[in-house]
């Protein structure tokens, strides 16, 4: 039986196999016995015998450097030789070798070498890297192992791939480097001649050619004034043309290239084809006096006959390296381009007339010109055809009857849509301004008719009321239909659109007629003299400034004689008086100059405050109320937003701004409270102190607890008919206007 004698033969088998896998550096992966590596070592890490470790650290001492890696400590710095090599020519007589120098890098973060040959004009062979950047291996028998620094120094020799190279030198930094590192540097070698290259040279030296090489560099007046261009404007008499018409065009000189464009301007249904350049881009020849030179007159080279006609029909023809007799060619330069100047553009004679401010500026600049006086070249327009309206015929309105002549196919009259949206009626702001009227005549039965005169800002139309009054025998009502009124005492058929009521023709005191009926506005309602005083730039009644210089100019030479009418209206002293006396004086000082509505202007500006206005806590507790019930809790936002808008940090914003903020936060308060809330915390200077506005509003630090009562004054029967209260201004500061008007009294 053969089964006894398999296990020791197994053994013996594979103890042979075993030291067999250790000597040759065998070894099992994925069960297949294959060759791992050569340098991998025995058991527990301990080198075979015969066996040769590649290093794997750097040869640099440890002590040298931070203890970073060399990766980071020597990032890019590179040690830099200069070197050479011999390469043999076999299949040419005329050398037999040839001299290549090249650049020797030593990376000193990884090990690696690249070698670099310079470009050489005309050498026909194609240089630049020879060795890529890679760790080269010793040559044999040492090729386990890599180049290191130490194989490196002046005047040695390497091998790269069985080329070798002669080191003759380097760069100072390497210089340094080596003799930081302990190395002792040979002297600089010398670099052999290459034969072939010096007996071509010498070749190069003893040729002398036909006619020197000409060399324009353009290069820098390319850098210099690239996309710089100077731009004329210029004009053509064209003799040719059927009506001598002049033809405008716009001339480019290029400064890069000294090149010219031209583009003709061409005028609208001109019946001229559109085409894209007048002149292509190009250097514009200044032309001979007798003409434009003819085929091959301008040649590049010149020629000489050294025979003639000496020996028969046959010459004998030489370069002429001078260029005897040779055509020189000019061109147009910038020197060359003034205003008023007349260049020649191919046979055209074409005037410059004008230039932009770029040119100017480079004139001026360069060449001291400051006379840029354009030339008139354009004609000046034909005036414009004055279009006769014909006269309005009765028929529609004048609006519908003027469209009717603009166009074949009459269209509506246009509204202005924008102004409607602007003032049509939107929440609380009405845009409507209500005034009380009534009429002027001498019957006793209609003077004491009342009307409410509705005038509509959105779209310029007045609707007039009548009151209803008991036991009078009038109806009331709607006394006239709300359109647009024209002006009394304009012609009916005329070409000249009528003018219509505006805004600024109705105010307290002004007399209106409307359609026969003459009507005194005696009152107003506190919206209409609140927008008036708003909008104080489109009504001149409801503007303070205009009134009181009005005023001052009036009032000024009487200075002392108006104080003491004042004083003797108010004998107790009480510093203000009566809105009727007041009234009067100011009538009597300006000899009825005032309507009455800029009387009452005047006088709120410098009114005492009433009892029910001076109640800030009812208004306060009524804006927090409104807070409340809409959850509004945003207050450190709000003062964080004001207090960025306060770029002096002063602590207060104009009431303009404080209103937009607000409205920007969408505050749930109505327009006419919050304006009211803002003008209570406005300081002599009309600025919004807004910490106090924020924390007077902020219901939930300074809750108001309950509201406090409002003292309204008592209202008549006659005031307003049902309409909004008119707040009257009973008392006025007369001190502060005196003041105002001629300064404090010593």
């Amino acid at each position: 039986m053969a089964l006894p004698l398999l296990p020791g033969f197994s053994v013996g088998r594979n103890l042979g196999k075993e030291k067999f896998h250790k000597s040759q550096h065998w070894g099992y992966c994925n069960n297949v016995a294959m060759l791992l590596a050569e340098d991998k070592p025995g058991i527990g890490g301990e080198p075979l015998p015969g066996q040769k470790l590649k290093p794997k650290s750097s040869v640099f001492p440890a002590e040298l450097g931070c203890g970073a890696p060399a990766w980071i400590a020597f990032d890019k710095q590179v040690l830099s030789f200069d070197a050479y090599f011999e390469e043999e020519v076999p299949d040419k007589n005329q050398e037999l070798y040839r001299i290549r120098h090249c650049k020797i890098y030593f990376y000193l973060e990884d090990d690696t070498i690249q070698v670099v040959e310079p470009q050489v004009k005309n050498s026909g062979i194609i240089q630049g890297t020879i060795v890529r950047r890679h760790r080269i291996p010793l040559p044999s028998p040492n090729e386990d192992q890599f180049y290191t620094i130490d194989h490196f120094n002046i005047n040695t020799e390497v091998i790269f791939y069985a080329r070798r190279y002669k080191i003759i030198d380097c760069d100072q930094f390497t210089k340094n480097f080596l003799r930081k590192m302990g190395f002792k540097l040979n002297p600089p070698g010398n670099c052999s001649d290459d034969p072939y290259t010096k007996e071509r040279q010498k070749i190069l030296d003893s040729m002398n050619p036909l006619r020197p090489y000409e060399r324009i560099d353009t290069l820098k007046q390319f850098l210099e004034h690239d996309g710089h261009v100077l731009r004329f404007y210029c004009v053509w008499d064209d003799p040719e043309s059927l009506f001598h018409d002049t033809r405008e065009l716009v001339l480019h000189y290029y400064l890069s290239d000294d090149t010219i464009d031209i583009k003709e301007v061409i005028p609208v249904n001109s019946g001229r084809d559109v085409v894209p350049l007048f002149l292509r881009r190009d250097k514009l020849p200044k032309c001979a006096p007798t003409g434009l030179y003819q085929p091959g007159t301008i040649t590049s080279r010149t020629v000489l006959n050294v025979f003639g006609n000496l020996v028969g029909n046959r010459g004998r023809y030489i370069l002429d390296n001078r260029k005897t007799g040779a055509v020189h060619q000019e061109f147009y330069r910038d020197s060359d381009l003034k205003i008023g100047t007349v260049i020649n553009v191919w046979g055209r004679q074409i005037m410059l007339c004008d230039c932009d401010e770029f040119t100017k500026d480079y004139y001026r600049t360069k060449y001291g010109i400051e006379d840029f006086t354009p030339v008139p070249y354009k004609a000046p327009p034909p005036p414009k055809a004055e279009k006769p309206v014909p006269p309005y015929t009765g028929f529609g309105s004048e609006e519908d009857s003027l469209c009717s002549c603009m166009s074949l196919l009459p269209k509506p009259p246009q509204k202005d849509f924008k102004k409607f949206m602007e003032k049509d009626r939107c929440g609380l702001e009405s845009n409507t301004l209500r005034f009380l009227a009534k009429l002027v005549t001498d019957s006793p039965i209609d003077k004491d008719r009342k009307f409410i005169i509705c005038y509509f800002l959105s779209d310029d139309t007045i609707s007039v009321f009548e009151h209803i009054q008991r036991n009078t025998g009038i109806m009331g009502g709607k006394f006239l239909e709300r359109s647009r009124i024209k002006k009394p005492g304009q012609e009916l058929f005329k070409s000249e659109p009528s003018e219509y009521f505006k805004a600024q023709d109705l105010f307290i005191g002004a007399r209106v007629c409307f359609h026969g009926h003459n009507f005194l506005l005696v009152d107003a309602d506190e919206y209409t003299i609140n927008y008036m005083e708003k909008h104080a730039n489109e009504f001149a009644v409801a503007d303070t400034g205009f009134i009181f210089k009005k005023l001052k100019d009036i009032a000024e030479p009487r200075s002392r004689e108006i104080r003491q009418v004042f004083a003797a209206a108010d004998p107790q002293h009480t510093k203000v008086i009566e809105y009727d006396p007041f009234r009067n004086l100011i009538v009597s000082i300006t000899d009825g100059a005032f309507s009455e509505h800029e009387i009452m202007t005047l006088g709120r500006h410098y009114r005492e405050k009433e009892e029910y206005e001076m109640d800030h806590y009812f208004l306060l507790a009524k804006a927090q109320e409104q807070l409340k019930k809409n959850s509004f809790e945003n207050f450190e936002q709000l003062s964080t937003v004001l207090v960025y808008n306060d770029r002096e940090k002063c602590g207060v914003l104009p009431y303009e701004t404080c209103r937009t903020i607000c409205k920007s936060f969408k505050l749930p308060l109505s327009d006419d409270l919050l304006q009211t809330i803002l003008t209570m915390f406005e300081d002599d200077h009309k600025q919004v102190e807004y910490k106090k506005f924020v924390d007077a509003v902020n219901w939930r630090e300074n809750q108001i607890p309950a509201f406090q009562t409002i003292k309204l004054p008592s209202k008549d029967e006659d005031d307003w008919n049902g309409q909004p209260p008119f707040l009257p201004v009973k008392r006025i500061k007369y001190l502060p206007l005196l003041d105002d008007l001629f300064g404090k009294e010593e």
